[in-house]
């Protein structure tokens, strides 16, 4: 059910969506500043490409203070937009049934985009 689910996400727009974030993190990386962002970025399309399976984690011994400014500022600029395309993405699939398991996936995606530093989609 797995691969055939993450295929299917990948044919009905997760390709889109994860090659989407890539980009955009790609794009972020060309400031030295927008480094951190970027790879995080980059960490969340990859996680887009396959969330069948995976669960979000949190990573142990993650530094704290700098983890907690860099969430904040992510979630100010980047953050919000993100979860709350997830959001709706998933409150569209989950009208019908068979849309469920890919709104779900939506759903799971949501505290990841948040929240990305000292987290990640295992």
């Amino acid at each position: 059910m797995r691969l055939l689910g993450n295929i299917l996400w990948l044919i009905f727009g997760g390709f889109i969506a994860g090659l989407g974030y890539i980009i955009g993190g790609l794009l972020m990386c060309l400031t030295i500043i927008g480094i951190p962002f970027g790879v995080q970025a980059i960490k969340l399309g990859m996680a887009t490409f396959a969330p069948f399976g995976k669960e979000v984690v949190e990573i142990p011994h993650a530094n704290g203070c700098l983890r907690v400014v860099f969430n904040v500022l992510w979630l100010v600029l980047f953050g919000w937009e993100i979860a709350l395309a997830h959001l709706a993405s998933g409150a569209l699939l989950a009208i019908t049934i068979i849309g469920i398991p890919f709104a779900v996936q939506h759903i799971k995606l949501i505290p990841l985009a948040l929240f990305p530093f000292g987290r990640d989609l295992r």
